[in-house]
């Protein structure tokens, strides 16, 4: 059996647009990059979808906070680890 695939977990774009949003692409290479969502990921719960449009017609707008707040402490989290293991 093979699932479908359209199925992804929701928390991986949000936690690609933090990296976004922090402009880490700029300084960091793909090793970095690809830790650093590894990292943050594991640290969220998954919400798989289908479609993005599910997201946002049937997410309350308190879930969608949550789940925004959930990503800067997990990436802010993953981002501290991988610079204390750089610099020791």
């Amino acid at each position: 059996m093979k699932l479908d695939d359209d199925i992804h977990n929701y928390y991986e774009q949000l936690i690609l647009e933090r990296i976004e949003k922090l402009q880490l692409v700029k300084n960091n290479d793909s090793d970095y990059l690809a830790d650093l969502c590894c990292l943050a990921l594991n640290q969220v719960p998954p919400r798989y979808i289908r479609y993005e449009v599910d997201m946002s017609f049937y997410l309350p707008q308190s879930e969608r906070q949550q789940m925004e707040m959930n990503v800067e402490n997990a990436v802010a989290k993953a981002i501290r680890f991988l610079d204390d293991k750089k610099n020791s």
